[in-house]
C-alpha cells in the first residue's frame, strides 16, 4: 500500500499541528510541500486534489481528506491512537468540545492578528493598522483568557490530563501570533505559558522543527522593530 501523502505548509498553524503529530506518532507518509506564498495552492493541479484550494491536505491511497481536525481524527482511528483522540466518550468529547470552540475563537483571533500584522501589509505595500492591530490583540488576548480561566482551570492539559491533538491544534493555533512578534503575557496567563512550554517540551524535536520559519519570521520582524526605536 503507498504511504499517506500530506501536502501542507508550515507557515500555516493546523499544518503544523497535523505535521508534529504524524512525527510523534511516527505514521509513515510522503511529505509534499504546498508554498502558499508562491501560491501554488491556487495552482490547476492542486485544486484537483482539493477544490477549496487550502492546505492541509492527504491523500489515503485515493482517500483525499481536507481539514486539519478531520485529519487528525481520522489518522487517530485508522492507526489507533487512543492517546491522542480518547475512544472513551467523555474524553473524546472534550477534545471534541475544544476543536469545536477554537475555530472562531483563538484561529479566528490569533489568525486575523498575524493576517493584519504581516500578510496583508505584505500584500498591498501599506503600513498596518494600529487600530485594527489593537483590535485584534485584544481579541487574541481575550481568547488566551478562555484558556487560562477555562480551559487550563480545569484540567491541565486542553482535554483532559495528557497531551492529546486538541493541544497540538491549540499551541499552533498560540504560536502564530507569537512568529508576528508577540507575546504571551505570563503575568496575566501563568497557566498558559506553564502549559505551552509543557507541549513545547513534549514534542520536541518535532516542535522546533515545524516552527524553524514562523520564528525566523519573528526574528526579522523583531530587529526590523528594533531599528524603527
Amino acid at each position: 500500500m503507498p504511504p499517506l501523502t500530506y501536502y501542507y505548509d508550515l507557515m500555516s498553524q493546523p499544518c503544523r499541528a497535523v505535521y508534529i503529530f504524524l512525527k510523534m506518532t511516527g505514521i509513515p507518509y510522503q511529505p509534499k510541500e504546498i508554498a502558499l506564498r508562491k501560491m501554488e495552492h491556487m495552482n490547476d493541479e492542486f485544486k484537483k486534489i482539493n477544490p477549496l484550494k487550502k492546505v492541509p491536505v492527504i491523500d489515503d491511497s485515493g482517500f483525499i481528506l481536507t481539514e486539519s481536525v478531520a485529519i487528525l481524527t481520522y489518522l487517530c482511528d485508522k492507526y489507533k491512537k487512543p492517546d491522542w483522540y480518547p475512544i472513551e466518550l467523555e474524553k473524546r468529547a472534550r477534545v471534541n468540545e475544544f476543536t469545536h470552540w477554537q475555530h472562531l475563537n483563538l484561529r479566528a483571533n490569533g489568525g486575523t492578528l498575524f493576517q493584519t500584522k504581516v500578510v496583508k501589509p505584505r500584500m498591498t505595500g501599506k503600513p498596518p493598522s494600529d487600530v485594527e492591530l489593537e483590535k485584534w490583540h485584544k481579541n487574541w488576548e481575550k481568547s488566551t483568557n478562555s484558556l487560562e480561566k477555562i480551559w487550563l482551570a480545569r484540567s491541565s492539559y486542553l482535554a483532559g490530563n495528557h497531551i492529546t491533538i486538541a493541544d497540538l491544534l491549540g499551541i499552533c493555533e498560540m504560536m502564530q501570533p507569537i512568529s508576528a512578534g508577540y507575546n504571551v503575557d505570563a503575568t496575566k496567563f501563568p497557566r498558559v505559558q506553564d502549559w505551552m512550554e509543557r507541549v513545547k517540551n513534549e514534542t520536541q524535536p518535532h516542535f522546533d522543527k515545524a516552527h524553524t520559519i514562523p520564528m525566523r519570521l519573528r526574528e526579522t520582524i523583531l530587529k526590523e522593530k528594533s531599528k524603527k526605536l
